[in-house]
């Protein structure tokens, strides 16, 4: 599945995410790579530990927690900590890639598999020129450029890529789901029968019987699917 989740930082928090990351340490991006990405990724990142990623960590994560179009569509058991990259320059680039399987935590502290991958775009569209995320699936070529704020959640094991930016410098976050229901298929009913579901509350009220019917059915399927 692919979403486009808006808003999923305020204006607010957007302002001070952009404050932190013009005074921030950027590295060279191959730090996390495995070694098919390494040799596709030419970008800049900021090292996992600095104050500058613990501080941006802290306003992307509760962001995360409150939406709750992500929470429907990814059902998330897991998130792997948020990281921070940048696009410009010299440094502009991804070239095709799949994600691993599995994100392994620092300091031995777990490990998420990446059912779903996640990029929260941090710069507006007219700050830079190209920098789209494509992807390659059976859903077809799919081109995403967000406004900074929005989120893009999409298959983690879809082939994509981050093509060059030839102008200005694109900022995001990224970080992939572990989803408390391994399929995707199941996920994608569920979410669709969510949706549904809160377009009748609106108007037909809690208290409707087939809403009550139609979300015990909702409940009891997440019962039959979960994977904890």
């Amino acid at each position: 599945m692919l979403l486009h989740v808006p808003q999923v930082l305020t204006p607010d928090e957007l302002r001070q995410a952009r404050v932190i990351l013009a005074q921030a340490p950027w590295g060279d991006g191959r730090m996390t790579a495995g070694s098919q990405s390494a040799v596709a990724k030419n970008n800049q990142q900021l090292p996992e530990t600095c104050e500058a990623t613990l501080q941006l960590q802290a306003l992307v994560l509760p962001a995360l927690q409150r939406h709750p179009l992500f929470f429907s569509a990814a059902l998330p058991k897991a998130i792997s900590p948020p990281l921070f990259n940048r696009y410009g320059g010299a440094a502009n680039s991804f070239g095709n890639h799949v994600d691993s399987a599995v994100r392994y935590l620092r300091d031995g502290q777990g490990r998420v598999r990446t059912d779903v991958s996640c990029t929260l775009f941090l710069a507006d569209p007219d700050e830079y020129e190209g920098g789209e995320l494509t992807m390659e699936d059976t859903f077809g070529q799919q081109r995403v450029k967000l406004p900074a704020g929005d989120l893009i959640l999409y298959p983690g094991h879809s082939v994509h890529r981050v093509e060059p930016v030839t102008r200005g410098q694109r900022l995001a976050s990224y970080f992939w789901v572990q989803s408390m229901v391994r399929s995707a298929e199941q996920r994608r009913l569920l979410f669709d029968m969510d949706t549904h579901l809160m377009s009748l509350r609106s108007r037909l009220g809690e208290g409707d019987p087939a809403v009550i019917g139609l979300t015990g059915t909702y409940h009891n399927l997440l019962r039959m699917w979960l994977d904890c």
